[in-house]
């Protein structure tokens, strides 16, 4: 193949206007990254003519030509007929807002920079999140719920749990860490930040306060961070919208630190002096706004169940397409925990814990439908990892951060399978019960209630499935997004 890449090379010079018109060339995993001396020499059609090239774009300064995995040879060979300076290759990452041009901030712009934010900073986590739910998924298959092979308290049970919990409780330490990679800040000081949620200490804080609250005694509820920040004491494991908060004001924060900061001085009180402005804003403020939110969308929620009616109706529907949306956030940890409140004190539900059961079997079938569409082999693998973890185990993270937040268009086929079997539920009369496991288990949760009950339990769950996956299969990529899965690789290093 030596050969083809060297046709590859000579067609690409010269048409971005030969070695005199190149200032600089480095490479990534799939595309040629060059600077151009002058940019009106360039002929962009006759660069994606060129057989081998699979496409080429501007990324603000930079002209990139996408060659796919043989992109390291075909480089070699180009600088050399270049006669420039070989680099070391790139991360292959979307391009930070150092590398784009400036433009005009619009409302599509900003929503785009968020989800942007979140999708680069979330897909790094893949490892991670299908590790973990994969973990959780032996210990599901050989516990009690399935096949009984082995004990709750067996030690197979207990360390796949233990590895779960690793990867899921420390959640804001490694989205501290992804975040700052995402957008170019002190990588180390981000998973302090996240760290500083889950510390042991204040997780003690935490503890001892639900403790005292069990049993009506009198507790503290707030610490002054630092002696002067007051600060409320929440449990932020397994919370990602803190962290996701306070890595871009940490970004400004350390930037303007450092560019104050006397050179002599910088190594020891550059990321000292950011963590002291950080540490008591994130705590303080920054924090404790996604619990807020969290409560106000339960009043909402709750209020609408109470309602009955058309309203509860609505309710379920806008809960089974968008809660997998909240979970993405950490919001939803709080609307959960009192709805498990209220299940067991009820011994049923018939809203809440109804509507979000039906919002993550449709991220199962979001991912049935995305292994189904996917023709990328890699992409197909982790589908199928994804949905194994969500059909066995009912962690629907790796699919939320894998795919869905990668590929905008599947939200529709999540929100229309959530959507359609929560209105299944509510015009039913289906009632959830505390008998049921995780994953597609959850339809034993319906057996207490009767024949009927149990029939309509199992349509609806079948209805989020399917109609997710037939939605995801039909609009949820885009001719761009089937693309790019053919010519790129994850960037989850």
């Amino acid at each position: 193949m030596a050969a083809d890449n060297k046709a590859i090379a000579e067609g690409v010079l010269a048409a971005v206007g030969g070695k005199d018109n190149i200032a600089t060339a480095q490479h990534c995993m799939t595309r040629l990254r060059l600077t151009l001396a002058d940019k009106g020499k360039i002929d962009e059609d006759a660069v994606k003519k060129v057989k081998g090239v699979l496409g080429a774009q501007w990324s603000g300064e930079q002209y990139q030509v996408i060659i796919g995995q043989n992109v390291n040879k075909v480089y070699d060979e180009f600088t050399a007929m270049a006669d420039v300076a070989k680099v070391a290759a790139v991360d292959e990452n979307l391009d930070t807002a150092a590398d784009a041009p400036k433009e005009k901030l619009t409302p599509k712009k900003a929503l785009d920079a968020v989800l942007g934010y979140l999708s680069r900073t979330m897909v790094q986590l893949i490892p991670l999140l299908i590790t973990g739910g994969l973990f959780k998924a032996l210990g599901t298959i050989g516990g009690p719920a399935m096949l009984n092979l082995v004990s709750e308290d067996s030690d197979f049970y207990v360390t796949s749990t233990w590895i779960y919990n690793a990867c899921f409780y420390f959640l804001p330490l490694y989205v501290g860490y992804s975040a700052a990679k995402t957008i170019g800040a002190n990588k180390i000081l981000g998973m302090v930040l996240g760290a500083v949620l889950v510390t042991p200490t204040f997780t003690d804080m935490v503890s001892a306060l639900s403790a005292a609250q069990a049993t009506g005694e009198a507790a503290k509820s707030t610490f002054y961070v630092l002696g002067f920040a007051p600060a409320p004491i929440l449990d932020y494991s397994q919370s990602v919208l803190p962290i996701l908060i306070a890595i871009p004001l940490m970004y400004i924060v350390e930037k303007y630190v450092k560019k104050y900061m006397p050179s002599v001085l910088t190594t020891i009180f550059t990321p000292f002096l950011t963590m002291f402005i950080m540490i008591p804003l994130t705590l303080a403020v920054i924090a404790p706004l996604g619990n807020t939110l969290g409560n106000l969308l339960n009043i909402v929620f709750t209020g609408l169940g109470q309602a009955g009616g058309i309203p509860a109706v609505i309710g379920m529907v806008l809960l089974g397409a968008f809660w997998q949306l909240l979970v993405v956030t950490g919001m939803h940890t709080v609307i959960i925990s009192l709805a498990y409140v209220q299940l067991f004190a009820n011994g049923m539900d018939n809203f809440v814990l109804l509507s979000t059961d039906s919002a993550m079997l449709a991220v199962v079938g979001v991912a049935l439908g995305a292994f189904l569409r996917m023709r990328n082999k890699d992409e197909k693998a982790l589908a199928a990892g994804y949905l194994v973890s969500g059909v066995i185990s009912g962690v629907t993270e790796p699919t939320l951060f894998g795919i869905i937040m990668r590929f905008k268009g599947t939200i529709l086929g999540m929100a229309a399978g959530g959507a359609v079997s929560a209105l299944w539920k509510a015009l039913t009369g289906v009632v959830l019960y505390p008998s049921g496991g995780p994953g597609v288990l959850c339809i034993f949760c319906f057996l207490p209630g009767g024949t009927a009950n149990m029939i309509n339990g199992t349509i609806a769950s079948a209805l989020a499935i399917i109609v997710a996956a037939v939605v995801t299969y039909f609009f949820g990529f885009s001719k761009e997004d089937m693309a790019a899965m053919e010519t790129e690789e994850l960037d989850v290093a």
